[in-house]
C-alpha cells in the first residue's frame, strides 16, 4: 500500500460475527496509520538528523518516518554529492536500529511534491525558508500557496542559522542546533551519524575526496 493511501472502510459487520468485527478493527487501526516524511539530501547523515528524526516521530506520534531523498534534489550540484547508493546504504543502516523508521527514494524535487500521500511533513529551517520561497515556483506566489495547501501538516525542525515563524516547530535542544552537514564535511567528524562516520572512515566519501574516487574506482574494477 502506498505511503498515505487508506483502505477502504469494510462493511459493517453482521451482529455476532466476532471475525468479522476483529477484521474491521484491524482495517480501520491500519487506515489511522500517521505518516511522515522527512526530505533531505542527507549528505552526510549527522547526528542533528538522527535527533529530529526522533523528536519528529515522538512529538508527531508517528508510526513510521521515511528519510526521503530526491534523485535530483533542488539547489544541488551533483558534485558535491557522495553517489546517491552509498547514501542510501547510510540511511538503511541507520534505520536497521530504528523500526519506525524508513528509507525512500523519490523522483519529485519540490518539497509539496515529495509530501504527496503523508500526513505530516519535516523540514529544517533552511528547507522551511526553500519551501515559502517563490522563485522554487516560478516566481509565482500563487503557485506557491497551491503547493502549500496540499500539505496536510507542516513541522519545522528550527535551526540556528535559519529562524523559522510563523509556523509549528519541533521542540529540540540546544545541542544540535549548530551542526550542519557542511562542517561534517569540512572535518568534524564527530557531527556525523555513527553510521556516517564509519562510511566516510572507510571511503573517504566527505572528507577525502580523493581517495573516495579512488574507492570508487576500485569498486569498478573489482566489478568489472
Amino acid at each position: 500500500m502506498p505511503p498515505g493511501d487508506a483502505l477502504p472502510r469494510p462493511p459493517s459487520p453482521k451482529e455476532g460475527d466476532v471475525r468479522s468485527r476483529g477484521l474491521s478493527a484491524l482495517l480501520r487501526s491500519l487506515s489511522q496509520v500517521t505518516l511522515g516524511a522527512y526530505p533531505g539530501s542527507f549528505n552526510p547523515a549527522t547526528v542533528a538528523h538522527l535527533a529530529v528524526a526522533e523528536a519528529a516521530w515522538r512529538q508527531c506520534e508517528l508510526e513510521r518516518l521515511d528519510l526521503v531523498v530526491s534523485r535530483s534534489p533542488l539547489g544541488k550540484e551533483p558534485v558535491d554529492l557522495a553517489r546517491l547508493e552509498d547514501r542510501l546504504e547510510v540511511l538503511e543502516r541507520i534505520a536497521a536500529s530504528r523500526p519506525w523508521l524508513g528509507v525512500r527514494t523519490t523522483d519529485a524535487r519540490l518539497l509539496a511534491d515529495v509530501a504527496d500521500g503523508y500526513d505530516v511533513l519535516i523540514v529544517g529551517g533552511d528547507k522551511w525558508a526553500q519551501l515559502i520561497d517563490p522563485v522554487w515556483y516560478g516566481g509565482s506566489e500563487l503557485a506557491r500557496d497551491e503547493a502549500l495547501r496540499r500539505i496536510r501538516r507542516i513541522v519545522v525542525a528550527p535551526r540556528a542559522s535559519h529562524q523559522a515563524s510563523g509556523c509549528e516547530t519541533l521542540e529540540l535542544g540546544d545541542m544540535h542546533l549548530d551542526v550542519s552537514a557542511t562542517e561534517a564535511r569540512s572535518g568534524r567528524t564527530d557531527w556525523m551519524a555513527p553510521e556516517a562516520a564509519e562510511f566516510d572512515a572507510r571511503t573517504g566519501a566527505w572528507t577525502d575526496s580523493e581517495r573516495y574516487r579512488r574507492w570508487l574506482r576500485a569498486g569498478a574494477q573489482e566489478g568489472g
